[in-house]
């Protein structure tokens, strides 16, 4: 057997060196061609842009009246689709990232920076908190678990910071706003840590019990809500006291805009949390548990405890990210739908990022780009706002199956070591 293995290893050192070797345009084309995790990803990023131009072309009933006499005026048809995913495309980039023409105006002087910024600042405020509970369950996969509760954990950290955020007043922002994050967090890392504990304890699985706290978190929203201590005096509707302005992020490029300094934390967390998988002892353990629990049992590693504590790690993160939508959002303040399906979406990032926080980052900003494109879409191009949500469903459809990707692209296996597929227990 270790024969085998040094046999296996040297095999693909052997190829490593001869890749190397090659000219840089033939490196990249073998790269481009194979399934290797990044291209398996890119690959199901154009296939659910080609499922998403289809679906668009099907929905509009001009187009589809052009393609009624296709074999008498080919080009009608074949014009009339191309205008139709180009104009529904474009709108959705104009809505998230940038409007050419806005820039082009503000270039000469006819319009403010305002205007300009406002697309990639409202992509910012979308993408901040799936950063969080994207990381939440990428750290549980890479730990050998499934964090399905970052919903829960999410509505437990928003109720944790806007009780400090509500409850302490006359604080300069330097000490609220950080007191604020911690009750989020502490808020999330409890309820992260229940499931945790009892798969410790039990062995009772983690996905069932995370999933009834999504529940109990739900519920025990509209309980907090509804009590004298929390419910906005002034208000008769299912709302909290807002947060005092000294627990608010500040805004990222300047009053008016959603962007704010929430985006910048995200950022740095998941730069901290690559590190600390990386080179942490504590990292490791999760790694080497997520990847084989008996040999890390067998090695003297707490596989319980590590399971009680990336979990709490996972629910920690994740409470962040309510934390960020409460002190993002415009009323500052908690309400029945404050988290909306952040911690749902944060396993579509986790599994585009590929359990990665590197990954998770910009699967974020891509997903958040979505969400804040698609009302200019609608707009624009008359594309529902449900299609986005469609688009992203199909991301994970190709994502879940890379043979899949793989045949239809016609990859070649990914010999040399740390580019094939691979994926943790918990996925």
């Amino acid at each position: 057997m270790e024969d085998e293995a040094a046999e296996q290893a040297v095999a693909v050192e052997e190829t490593a060196a001869v890749t190397r070797r090659k000219p840089w345009i033939l490196r990249a084309a073998i790269y481009l061609t194979t399934a290797n995790q990044v291209m398996v990803t890119v690959y199901s990023l154009i296939l659910a842009a080609v499922v998403g131009a289809i679906l668009i072309i099907v929905s509009d009933p001009y187009v589809r009246s052009t393609w009624g006499y296709f074999f008498s005026q080919p080009g009608d048809a074949l014009s009339a689709s191309w205008d139709a995913v180009a104009t529904a495309y474009g709108a959705l980039f104009r809505g998230a990232v940038v409007d050419p023409d806005k820039l082009n105006r503000w270039f000469y002087g006819m319009a403010d920076l305002d205007a300009v910024l406002r697309p990639i600042a409202t992509t910012f405020n979308y993408s901040a908190p799936l950063i969080f509970t994207g990381m939440a369950v990428a750290l549980a996969f890479r730990s050998g678990l499934f964090n399905i509760g970052a919903q829960g954990q999410a509505v437990v950290g928003a109720i944790g910071a806007a009780i400090v955020g509500f409850s302490f007043t006359g604080l300069p922002t330097i000490v609220h706003l950080p007191l604020t994050l911690l009750g989020g967090l502490v808020g999330g890392a409890i309820w992260g840590a229940i499931p945790g504990v009892l798969k410790a304890l039990t062995g009772a699985h983690e996905v069932i019990i995370s999933i009834m706290l999504n529940y109990i978190g739900g519920y025990l929203l509209l309980w907090v809500i509804s009590t004298k201590f929390v419910h906005s005096p002034d208000r008769t509707d299912a709302i909290s006291k807002p947060a005092s302005e000294s627990a608010l992020f500040p805004s990222l490029f300047g009053a008016g805009l959603p962007a704010n300094w929430g985006i910048v934390l995200a950022v740095v967390v998941a730069a901290g949390m690559s590190w600390f998988l990386a080179r942490s002892s504590l990292g490791f353990r999760f790694r080497t548990v997520g990847a084989n629990p008996a040999a890390a049992k067998t090695a003297g590693m707490g596989v319980a405890g590590t399971y009680a504590t990336a979990m709490a790690f996972g629910g920690g993160l994740a409470g962040l990210g309510g934390a960020t939508i409460l002190l993002g959002s415009t009323s500052h303040a908690l309400t029945p739908s404050v988290a909306g399906t952040i911690g749902f979406d944060g396993i579509t990032v986790a599994l585009l990022g590929r359990a990665k926080p590197l990954g998770v980052v910009f699967s974020a900003l891509l997903f958040g780009a979505m969400q804040a494109g698609a009302s200019t879409m609608q707009t624009v191009a008359q594309i529902p706002v449900d299609m986005v949500t469609v688009l992203q469903a199909v991301i994970v459809i190709f994502i879940a199956a890379p043979a899949l990707v793989k045949g239809i692209f016609h990859l070649r296996e990914a010999k040399v070591s740390g580019q094939e597929l691979s994926m943790a227990k918990g996925w």
